[in-house]
C-alpha cells in the first residue's frame, strides 16, 4: 500500500484549496517537513483537521505536489489514471480525426487532472513527460492505463527531473516497436522531423502550433524574416511556406544548423536559399546593426533561462533589452513576434516589457494579435498560471 501522509493547509490558504487550486506549495502547508519519499499519497486537511483533498508528494520547480481528487475514498491506481486519460483523449477527438495535424498533446498535467504528467502524440507514437520523481512513482499505473486505451506504435518517455530539476538523459524507449527516426509529423499540413529517442527535446514545440499557422497564413508573405533562438527552424518553415522572401535563422547550438536544414528539406524548401547561422543571438544583433541589416519579420522566442560563455539570459529580467535589440533592426511597419514560455509572470507583465522597450527606443507600436496555449493544452480553471505561453505580435510604427 502506498504511504499516506497527513498534512494541513495554513488557515489563509484553506479557501483556495477548497475552490480547487491544484498545486501544493511548501509555503501554503503548515507541516511540509513531514513529507518524506516522493510518490507518497497526501491527505490535505484544513487547520482544524477537516479533510480537503487527496494528492501526491512530488518536488518540481512549481511546488511539492499536486491535488488529484477531493474524494477521500478514491484510490490512486491504474483505473484512476485510465479514467483521467480517457476523459482527456475524448476531449481531443477532433485532433485524432485531423489528417492535416498528426502531433498534439493528449494530456496536459493539472489541466487534465494530474499535475506533473503530460503525454504527447506524434503520428502513432506516445511520449510521456514526467516532471518529478513523485509522479514517476506511478509509472506502472500510467503505462498500463495507456496500454489499455490507446493504439500505438511505441511509447517513449522523458524524465524531466533530477535533484536540480534537469532532464535525466537515459534510454527513452518504454514499449512497442522502436521507431526509425526521424519520424515525420504533420501540423496544419506543414511537415516536421521529430526524434523521440534523442534527449529532452524532440525537434518541435507543440504549444506554438497556432503561432506557426498564423505566420504561414497571415504574416510571412513577402517578408524578410529573422528567426532568433531558432532551434530547428520550425517558425522559419512556416514563414517560407507562407511566402517569405528569405529566412535568416540564428542559434548558438551547433546542431541547430543540421536540424534546420532537415526541417526545410522535408518540406521541399531549398535550404541553400535560406541563411542558417550558428552564433550567439546577441552577437548577431550587433553584427546586423554594423552591417545595416534590417528585417520586416523578427521572431523572438528565447528560452526562459540560458547561459553561454559570454552571458546569462533570463526572460524575467532581460526580455526588454532583447526587444530593444530587435526593434533597432526591424523595418518601419515590420512585425515582431515576441514570445515567452516563462510561467513566473503573466501576459500583463509581458506586455509591460514590450511597452518599456519601445518607449526606451523612442519607437511606437501597435499590438496586432495575441496567443496563449492552444486548445489541446488544457488549462485548469483554478490555476490560470498554467497557461504559461505568451505571444504578442506587434507592428513597429516608428
Amino acid at each position: 500500500m502506498t504511504n499516506i501522509v497527513n498534512i494541513h493547509a495554513k488557515k489563509k490558504f484553506v479557501q483556495q484549496y477548497q475552490k480547487g487550486f491544484p498545486l501544493i506549495n511548501k509555503d501554503t502547508i503548515m507541516d511540509a517537513g513531514v513529507l518524506q519519499g516522493e510518490g507518497s499519497i497526501i491527505h490535505l486537511h484544513d487547520h482544524s483537521g477537516k479533510f480537503i483533498a487527496k494528492g501526491y508528494y512530488g518536488r518540481q520547480n512549481k511546488g511539492i505536489g499536486w491535488i488529484l481528487t477531493t474524494d477521500k475514498k478514491q484510490k490512486i491506481d491504474e483505473s484512476f489514471f485510465e479514467h483521467k486519460m480517457v476523459e482527456a483523449m475524448n476531449k481531443r477527438q477532433s485532433f485524432y480525426n485531423d489528417t492535416e495535424t498528426t502531433a498534439f498533446r493528449i494530456f496536459n498535467g493539472e489541466g487534465d487532472g494530474i499535475g506533473g504528467l503530460t503525454i504527447d502524440y506524434y503520428a502513432g507514437y506516445y511520449v510521456i513527460n514526467w516532471y518529478s520523481a513523485g509522479i514517476y512513482a506511478f509509472k506502472e499505473f500510467v503505462i498500463r492505463a495507456l496500454d489499455n486505451i490507446a493504439d500505438y506504435k511505441a511509447i517513449y518517455e522523458k524524465k524531466r527531473f533530477d535533484t536540480k530539476g534537469h532532464y535525466i538523459d537515459d534510454d527513452d524507449f518504454v514499449k512497442g516497436e522502436r521507431g526509425e527516426f526521424p519520424t515525420i509529423v504533420k501540423e496544419n499540413g506543414m511537415q516536421y522531423a521529430v526524434y523521440l529517442n534523442d534527449g529532452a527535446m524532440v525537434g518541435i514545440f507543440l504549444d506554438q502550433r497556432d503561432v506557426r499557422k498564423a505566420i504561414r497564413d497571415r504574416y510571412a508573405i513577402d517578408k524578410n524574416a529573422l528567426n532568433t533562438f531558432s532551434y530547428t527552424g520550425a517558425f522559419s518553415v512556416a514563414a517560407a511556406l507562407g511566402g517569405s522572401v528569405k529566412t535568416t535563422n540564428v542559434d548558438l547550438a551547433k546542431r541547430s544548423k543540421g536540424k534546420t536544414i532537415e526541417q526545410f528539406s522535408v518540406n521541399g524548401i531549398d535550404f541553400e536559399q535560406q541563411d542558417i547561422i550558428v552564433m550567439d543571438v546577441f552577437d548577431y544583433f550587433k553584427y546586423a546593426k554594423r552591417k545595416n541589416l534590417t528585417y520586416d519579420l523578427v521572431i523572438l522566442d528565447p528560452p526562459s533561462f540560458a547561459r553561454s560563455k559570454k552571458r546569462t539570459f533570463s526572460t524575467a529580467k532581460d526580455y526588454p533589452d532583447l526587444l530593444k535589440d530587435a526593434i533597432q533592426i526591424t523595418e518601419k511597419n515590420g512585425l515582431i513576434i515576441a514570445s515567452t514560455n516563462n510561467a513566473s509572470f503573466g501576459m500583463k507583465k509581458f506586455k509591460g516589457f514590450i511597452k518599456k522597450a519601445f518607449e526606451e527606443m523612442g519607437s511606437s507600436y501597435k499590438v496586432i494579435e495575441e496567443f496563449s496555449l492552444p486548445e489541446d493544452f488544457t488549462v485548469h480553471p483554478s490555476f490560470p498560471q498554467g497557461n504559461y505561453l505568451k505571444v504578442v505580435i506587434v507592428e513597429k510604427r516608428s
